[in-house]
């Protein structure tokens, strides 16, 4: 099973804290101080998680992000020292799975990293179970859905979307009269409680419809009814 974790932090002494208590967790930990090795890093190695930091000398981790996101889907966790929502909502866009802000707990950064990686074996073990049956393709619009592969084209060219936002398209169109509150959506999606951090939602929902929407201000395949939810458009 792999277990290997790359932590991208400049800050040794956070980096030693970290890399001691996921070590002591049984995870294989592997350790860099700037962006220009995290990315040589992460191209010659298997990790099951990227905990990235965004202030990083060398290259940025906004741009670590983007540029692993181009070749990868492993499971990315961003750490703030800003503490800006603005921060946060841009690196969830990029395809970040999820952020921890600086000051934080260690309880709360294993809790988060043991989510993440639950909810990636989760889906892989859908995703295998799925390959060993026939596909389930569904067209919607323009769409077209493939439900077991985990891709999606729009007028027969590919989309690039993050494991959340076809998790997400998936789950309203599994159930397509069914209204989901953002609760709904990110126990579902993210198999974990909502907190109510609305921020995440939004940000995932609106990266969704920046892909699939022909005009993501006047979207039809998500429909938002204010105050309640969402739910898949009438569109056939």
């Amino acid at each position: 099973m792999n277990n290997n974790i790359l932590i991208v932090e400049d800050d040794h002494y956070i980096s030693n804290m970290i890399n001691e208590t996921l070590t002591k967790q049984g995870y294989n930990v592997t350790a860099v101080f700037d962006g220009e090795e995290a990315l040589k890093v992460s191209d010659s190695h298997n990790f099951v998680l990227i905990i990235l930091d965004l202030m990083l000398p060398k290259i940025d981790g906004m741009e670590c992000l983007k540029i692993i996101r181009t070749k990868s889907m492993v499971p990315i966790l961003i750490m703030s020292a800003k503490g800006e929502d603005v921060d946060k909502a841009l690196g969830l866009g990029f395809g970040a799975d999820d952020y921890i802000s600086k000051p934080f707990s260690i309880i709360e950064l294993v809790a988060r990293v043991n989510a993440i990686i639950r909810r990636q074996a989760h889906y892989t073990k859908i995703t295998d179970l799925n390959n060993e049956s026939s596909n389930e393709i569904i067209t919607i619009g323009d769409l077209t859905v493939d439900m077991n592969n985990f891709s999606v084209k729009k007028n027969n060219v590919d989309l690039k979307l993050t494991l959340k936002e076809f998790s997400i398209l998936k789950l309203f169109i599994s159930k397509p009269n069914q209204v989901f509150t953002k609760a709904q959506v990110y126990s579902l999606v993210w198999q974990d409680d909502y907190y109510g951090d609305e921020n995440i939602i939004n940000v995932h929902i609106r990266r969704l419809r920046e892909k699939i929407e022909d005009e993501p201000s006047k979207p039809k395949y998500i429909k938002t009814l204010w105050g309640i939810g969402y739910k898949l458009g009438e569109v056939t």
